[in-house]
């Protein structure tokens, strides 16, 4: 049997992966790690409050794609990335524990307000 929960969370993952792709593409791109940063951060409270339970996943299918764009840009375009640039890529985890738990803090909050 199909888990319920999961089939309704699906689009969500889907979105969740497109941000994330997305936020890898900025930080390989521009290189930027505050704007990189701000990306993981917007994208993981969003999907917080579109599903507040378990938030650590949106921060695991977000922030898991900086790294990996970062792996494909150096096997496939030949970008060699600094060591720190490496480093700085599994800081978007950090931003996204904040977005992701606060964003369930808001929707919990806005849920509890209109009870």
């Amino acid at each position: 049997m199909a888990d319920a929960g999961g089939e309704r969370d699906a689009w969500v993952y889907v979105l969740g992966t497109g941000l994330g792709i997305g936020a890898g593409v900025l930080d390989v791109e521009a290189g930027d790690l505050l704007l990189t940063a701000l990306l993981v951060l917007a994208s993981t409270m969003l999907l917080g409050v579109l599903r507040a339970r378990k938030p650590w996943r949106w921060t695991v299918t977000v922030g898991v794609f900086v790294p990996i764009a970062h792996l494909m840009a150096y096997l496939f375009l030949g970008k060699k990335p600094y060591r720190a640039q490496i480093y700085e890529s599994f800081l978007g985890f950090l931003t996204g524990i904040a977005g992701a738990y606060g964003g369930a803090v808001v929707r919990r909050g806005v849920e509890e307000l209109w009870k």
